[in-house]
């Protein structure tokens, strides 16, 4: 059974959350807290986490951090606030969706849905091992080394490494790489991937040798052989 923490401070949105979530076949564990959230998130398992941004003791944004520390589970930050700034921020700490109140509940459970079904590994159409230059990238493992030193890098970030390290030399639309990674059906835009691609090059630094990362101005991105 689908496990989900709910955390949010308002008694009333948790328990609306709950009902809907035990009508969809899940189980849901809530807090009223950041910390009473990060506590129960360190005794269980969970395949997803709902976190209201403006919390007390711990903000959404500060646990979404702790969480991204040791778990790739999916987050989806919930706020009543629908500036970009916030969404910007929660997807540059790791968050996979974004909810502004006032919401259904039914569309939150979907969104649940669709979120897990994104998470379903990108199935390689080849080789379980790419190397390029000094990168060595594992599907098997989603683990990818530089040099041999291995990258810590989300489920996203090795996913757009893998597509692009695939297809070396293709450019990749915005729009493609959204749909092949997050589905059809996400209702984010082409910013996600570039909050991605920023991310996934400041982990790179300057140590790829044999390979780059490239930008295609008005287009999208592409991984392009040096050597």
């Amino acid at each position: 059974m689908t496990r989900l923490l709910i955390a949010d401070d308002q008694q009333a949105i948790t328990k609306v959350l709950e009902a809907y979530a035990k009508q969809a076949g899940m189980q849901a564990d809530i807090a009223c807290d950041g910390e009473e959230a990060w506590d129960l998130f360190l005794q269980r398992e969970y395949d997803a986490v709902l976190l209201d941004i403006m919390m007390p003791k711990m903000d959404g944004f500060t646990l979404s951090k702790k969480i991204r520390e040791v778990s790739m589970v999916p987050i989806l930050l919930i706020t009543a606030r629908g500036e970009d700034y916030d969404r910007i921020m929660g997807l540059d700490l790791g968050a996979d969706d974004y909810i502004v109140k006032p919401f259904s509940a039914a569309e939150v459970m979907a969104r649940v849905r669709a979120v897990l079904r994104r998470i379903e590994p990108v199935s390689p159409a080849g080789n379980q091992m790419i190397r390029i230059g000094n990168l060595l990238a594992d599907y098997d493992t989603f683990e990818a080394k530089i040099d041999g030193s291995p990258l810590v890098l989300t489920k996203k970030e090795f996913d757009l490494l893998w597509i692009m390290a695939e297809h070396p030399g293709k450019v990749f639309s915005r729009d493609n790489l959204l749909d092949s990674l997050w589905g059809w059906d996400y209702e984010g835009d082409a910013r996600t991937v570039d909050t991605h691609i920023k991310r996934l090059r400041a982990k790179l630094g300057d140590r790829p040798v044999g390979w780059r990362i490239d930008t295609v101005r008005g287009v999208g991105y592409r991984l392009e052989r040096t050597d």
